[in-house]
């Protein structure tokens, strides 16, 4: 296996969980990975992000981006609770580990590999 290999892999299991702490770091890692680069270098650049207490902001841009694998599929329905569940947590009415819950069923029930394996979603297993 090579070595770019095992950097994509990491970066591919671990960016969506970067990108909900810190969309900055999230940036800085992309731009670290277009340069020759070490597993070290990205493992070490992926812990300081996920170090970093996520913010409202940065949370609801992951959340997006995820959706992102569901809005052409979803139903009306599933798309309204998704608009709830974002409204609601910027209210403060709900924590983020309900938008995390809500991906992953969406993720299972659409069968979307690339958020299933994903280090943020993994962990609520």
């Amino acid at each position: 296996m090579s070595k770019q290999y095992q950097i994509e892999q990491l970066w591919k299991q671990h960016k969506y969980e970067v990108l909900w702490h810190d969309q900055n770091k999230y940036r800085l890692i992309r731009e670290q990975l277009k340069i020759d680069t070490t597993i070290e270098e990205v493992e070490n650049l992926i812990n300081d992000a996920l170090n970093t207490k996520p913010n409202s902001g940065s949370i609801i841009n992951a959340y997006d981006h995820m959706w992102g694998y569901f809005k052409n599929k979803c139903s009306s329905s599933e798309k309204n609770l998704h608009n709830y569940l974002k409204e609601a947590f910027k209210r403060e009415e709900i924590d983020e580990i309900y938008l995390l819950q809500f991906l992953k069923s969406m993720a299972d029930y659409y069968d979307i590999s690339y958020i299933k394996t994903s280090s943020i979603i993994q962990k609520l297993n």
